[in-house]
């Protein structure tokens, strides 16, 4: 099959154990196969970059990036890196930085933002929920990012955040079964607080549910990290990356 003839978006899923990416045509098809590296140890910018300009390396060209970073992002800035290290990235323009490395165009949003955009189908209030080394969150109504959320930093128990309490490390040290118990009851959670229509469970970890779920629940694909990266460049992203302010 052709590609559909448009832009071609390099698409980047950063995360806290795997960097991925693929090129994407404008119908977000993956033009190539997905690389995948492992983050750097080190994940401060300078190793960060270089990983991903090594995936940039082994793929088709492309016309404008886009990237899905965890931690939040203002325009194009990070914030915070919390499975990073955010001493090293606060402040960091992202964005610019990969326009530079890749000589293209770039767009920067959180990585569950993103993930989001590649998944919700417009069903009223949907909400995007992201389990790998740590936990992302995301609103959305009508298809239109709301509100990328740092649900992973709120408490979850006693001083516990949800990324200590339902992250990889967590699923690793007390096993399957009591992970997916602790998912329950963060689905309870945020079935209160958002009172979404539906609810996408994605991430690398998202393979792991072993709960019953009702048809208001869904589990996604973890190439919707990828795949997401054509939206950000939507007339209806605009607003996320608007340079009227600085960040």
């Amino acid at each position: 099959m052709m590609p559909t003839a448009g832009p071609a978006t390099l698409s980047i899923d950063i995360g806290g154990t795997h960097i991925k990416g693929s090129v994407l045509g404008p119908d977000a098809r993956m033009l190539a196969d997905r690389v995948e590296v492992d983050t750097p140890r080190l994940a401060d910018p300078g190793n960060v970059l270089g990983a991903i300009a090594s995936i940039a390396s082994e793929l088709p060209s492309y016309d404008r990036v886009s990237a899905g970073f965890p931690g939040v992002i203002r325009r194009g800035h990070v914030l915070t890196a919390p499975n990073l290290g955010t001493k090293a990235w606060r402040g960091f323009d992202l964005a610019a930085a990969l326009s530079r490395r890749l000589r293209a165009p770039a767009r920067v949003l959180n990585d569950a933002a993103v993930q989001g955009l590649g998944v919700v189908e417009g069903h009223g209030l949907e909400c995007v929920l992201t389990l790998g080394t740590g936990v992302g969150c995301a609103l959305y109504r009508s298809r239109r990012l709301v509100l990328p959320m740092e649900f992973g930093q709120h408490r979850a128990r006693g001083r516990r955040t949800y990324d200590q309490y339902l992250g990889n490390a967590a699923l690793q040290a007390r096993g399957k079964k009591t992970w997916n118990k602790r998912l329950g009851k963060t689905i309870e959670v945020l079935a209160t607080l958002v009172n979404y229509d539906v609810l996408y469970l994605g991430g690398g970890n998202a393979r792991k549910v072993e709960l019953a779920l009702p048809d208001t629940i869904k589990i996604v694909s973890n190439t919707a990290g990828i795949t997401g990266g054509v939206r950000l460049w939507d007339l209806d992203m605009e607003e996320h990356f608007s340079t009227t302010d600085t960040p």
